[in-house]
Parts: C-alpha cells; structure tokens; sequence
C-alpha cells in the first residue's frame, strides 16, 4: 500500500514529450523511410535525399564549429589540475630517467620551451580573437551609428 503514493513517479511525466518533426532532424525516422524508399523505388531519389540529408548541414556535427577546441582546452586544464595536485604531494611527474644525464637535462629543458611556446601561442590566439571582434564590433558600430538629424531650417512660429 505504500507504493501507492508514488504512482506519478511511475506514471512518467505528465507533459507530451518533446518529438521532431520530419524537416526538424536530418535522423528522423521518417527521413530514413523516405530515403530507404527512394533507393528501392528509384536509387537516383534515393541519393539525391541522401546528399540533401548530409548537405542541409543540420547534421550534429556542423553546428559545434569549435567543440574540438573546448575539448582540449579542458583536457589540457585538467592535465594541468592534475600536475599541480600530484606536485603538492611528492609524486615525481614526469617520463621515467633513461639514465643518460644529459638527455634527461635536454628533454627536460625541450619539454618546459614548448610549454611556454604553448602558453604563449594561446595567448596569441586569445589576442588575435579580441583584435577580430572589436574589428568586427566597430566596423557594426559605424554602419549603425545615430545618423545626425538635418538642421530644421524652416522660421519657428
């Protein structure tokens, strides 16, 4: 009896859930029948609504332009989360000797250049990114900026 009480839990949620249209989502249901059908009817429909599918660039992966970018500007924020953490606490990070003193020095050496030569080109990128947007910003500015009102040259009364 006491399960009762928790019938809307198993009923589910009350309002309709949400389902796309056919010219909503290139991976409806609908669009797969119709191109499957247009293979077996005539196999140029077929693949023309299969291009059109893959050319109407509502594909996932045409709208995330810069996911891969996020991606590993996240790794590499958690690579560096975990270096600091595992340096706190004694834990030698780094790849193992090789026993040659002097390459251990060189690969040490190399590996701390192209960290800053990484830090340093995003800062590059981040800087020409601003420079891009406040280019592109002031150029939208200029074009919509308040024309000045013509001086009323009519006698006020």
């Amino acid at each position: 009896m006491a399960y009762t009480a928790d019938v809307n839990q198993w009923r589910g949620p009350v309002e309709q859930p949400y389902r796309p249209h056919l010219f909503e989502n290139p991976w409806h249901p609908g669009w797969i029948a119709l191109t499957v059908l247009g293979f077996i009817f005539w196999w140029p429909v077929g693949l023309a609504l299969l291009f059109y599918t893959i050319g109407s660039r509502k594909m996932g992966c045409w709208t995330h332009s810069d996911r891969f970018e996020n991606k590993m500007t996240r790794m590499q924020d958690k690579m560096e989360r975990m270096r600091s953490r595992m340096e706190r606490r004694g834990f030698p990070f780094g790849p193992p000797s090789s026993g040659n003193r002097a390459f251990d020095e060189y690969r040490a050496d190399t590996l701390r250049r192209l960290e800053e030569e990484q830090v340093e080109f995003r800062d590059f990128l981040d800087r020409l990114r601003h420079a891009k947007d406040k280019e592109e910003f002031d150029a939208f500015m200029a074009q919509h900026r308040p024309r000045p009102t013509p001086p009323n040259d009519a006698p006020q009364s």
